[in-house]
């Protein structure tokens, strides 16, 4: 390896170390995880992040490593940050593996939520996930900017001819190696199979699984736009690796 090879490896590490907000991540990993766990940081958060409640609990994988889970991480073309990522949680926030939250995300995680995220599922820049029963991300689950995630209508609705109420919160279940372009929302009842495929500005409230996988879905709501279709996975594996573990 050349000197400048070498200078320019070490130059780009400084630039991701300088980005870290390094106060935040060891109050975090040394408030949630054991003494030898947070040591490892397996958890580090990027620029500016307000903390609300964190009284709920996360369960890592077996592997761990350093920057394996990242919030603000620096991974898309937008690298300026406005400064307003949120983090609350209350519930149970369960990490599969490898997982990225971009810039300005909020993250919401009622007490009775149960927020699953599979090995390199992914959620964008300027994106809602808001958990108050059950939102399922499967592996490789990419999910592009402005997405919402949303398991709860927040009030109460009925029917007015019987006066009886409806659900106000119900699962959600991403599948694995799904890709969701930007300003995709999915609402409670959500349920997509995996290798599916949905097209931008799309609204998800139903179970779309009976259309079998390597689908492209798309439209207000969700509907079948095309059959026997899916990302190069495989191909891009390498660069995913590359841009997506940090350390």
């Amino acid at each position: 390896m050349s000197i400048r090879i070498l200078y320019r490896k070490l130059k780009a590490r400084c630039r991701l170390y300088r980005k870290i907000n390094w106060s935040k991540s060891l109050y975090f990993n040394f408030k949630y995880f054991s003494f030898s766990t947070a040591c490892k940081l397996p958890i580090l958060f990027y620029g500016r992040v307000h903390f609300g409640t964190l009284r709920g609990c996360i369960t890592l994988p077996d592997e761990i490593h350093m920057g394996m889970i990242g919030f603000g991480q620096p991974y898309e073309l937008v690298t300026r940050a406005r400064g307003i990522a949120q983090l609350h949680i209350e519930g149970q926030l369960i990490f599969k593996g490898y997982v990225q939250f971009g810039l300005d995300y909020l993250l919401h995680l009622g007490p009775d939520g149960i927020l699953t995220m599979g090995h390199m599922a992914s959620v964008a820049s300027n994106s809602k996930v808001i958990c108050h029963q059950e939102v399922n991300f499967g592996d490789y689950a990419r999910l592009g900017s402005e997405a919402q995630v949303i398991d709860t209508n927040f009030h109460a609705m009925r029917t007015v001819s019987t006066n009886s109420p409806m659900p106000m919160r119900g699962p959600i279940s991403i599948g694995s190696y799904n890709f969701v372009s930007n300003r995709v929302t999915f609402l409670q009842g959500a349920k997509t199979p995996d290798h599916c495929t949905v097209a931008s500005n799309s609204l998800c409230t139903k179970d779309i699984t009976a259309h079998g996988q390597n689908i492209l879905v798309g439209g207000i709501p969700v509907k079948l736009l095309r059959e026997d279709i899916d990302r190069d996975w495989a191909g891009e594996q390498d660069m995913l690796d590359k841009y997506l573990k940090l350390f």
